[in-house]
């Protein structure tokens, strides 16, 4: 495993009882590198993230993490080793305000990197900015999403895994979360994105990697899946 390799998995399988998922999956991050994961709903995009954080035990099959064997250790000890996940459904803090949910996760990254502070999160949301003292609850789908966002900035995390970055939310909310994710990109950042707006992700990937059946149907670059429209409609529905 190359040292620049942060994620690695190899021949996962995964079911949910007697449902078989993920169908021997390979897939890795790289350091500084932004994947696309992408497919219709059901084809183990989710169930994908979750076994690479633990929250869900692959069958067979290996993940690292870094080089260490990761398969079988809980999910806080992925987190670390500087894995950072941003759930479909956010799961924030209700009933703790913006400022506590976003103090809460403060911690420096693996090397003890403090890149990502309380002021900086702050200058790259401004609206969170402008409602440090309203609970979670209180906030729009959009705000959850930036507080969710900004959360896991503040773990200094070498990855970013991003499930539905802009599911549900308006279009100007979603343009923001789009802006977000290029600052985190380019701040050096790994990062794992899900959406199903295959245009704003192949914007700011450096590679995609399509699930069909809990199998992968395609991996390129950008501008690769871009210029097949044989395989965004086979696969994407476009």
């Amino acid at each position: 495993m190359s040292t620049d390799t942060l994620i690695e998995a190899n021949g996962l399988h995964t079911h949910y009882g007697a449902s078989h998922i993920l169908h021997g999956i390979d897939f890795s991050v790289r350091r500084g590198e932004t994947i696309g994961l992408m497919g219709r709903n059901g084809m183990g995009k989710s169930t994908l993230l979750k076994t690479l954080v633990g929250l869900v035990r692959p069958s067979a099959g290996e993940v690292r993490v870094k080089g260490r064997p990761a398969q079988r250790l809980p999910t806080y000890e992925v987190a670390r080793l500087g894995v950072a996940y941003v759930p479909e459904g956010r799961g924030i803090f209700g009933n703790l305000s913006v400022r506590e949910n976003l103090i809460m996760a403060a911690r420096p990254g693996v090397d003890g990197r403090r890149d990502w502070t309380y002021e900086r999160v702050l200058e790259t949301f401004p609206r969170l900015a402008e409602r440090l003292d309203h609970g979670g609850q209180q906030l729009s789908g959009g705000e959850q999403q930036m507080l969710t966002i900004g959360r896991a900035l503040m773990t200094n995390p070498d990855v970013l895994i991003l499930d539905e970055a802009t599911e549900g939310l308006a279009p100007l909310i979603a343009r923001e979360i789009w802006r977000i994710c290029r600052v985190i990109r380019d701040s050096g950042i790994s990062s794992i994105i899900v959406d199903k707006n295959w245009k704003h992700v192949t914007q700011i990937t450096d590679r995609n990697v399509i699930l069909v059946k809990g199998r992968v149907a395609f991996e390129g670059t950008s501008d690769e899946l871009t210029a097949r429209p044989d395989v965004l409609e086979r696969y994407l529905g476009v």
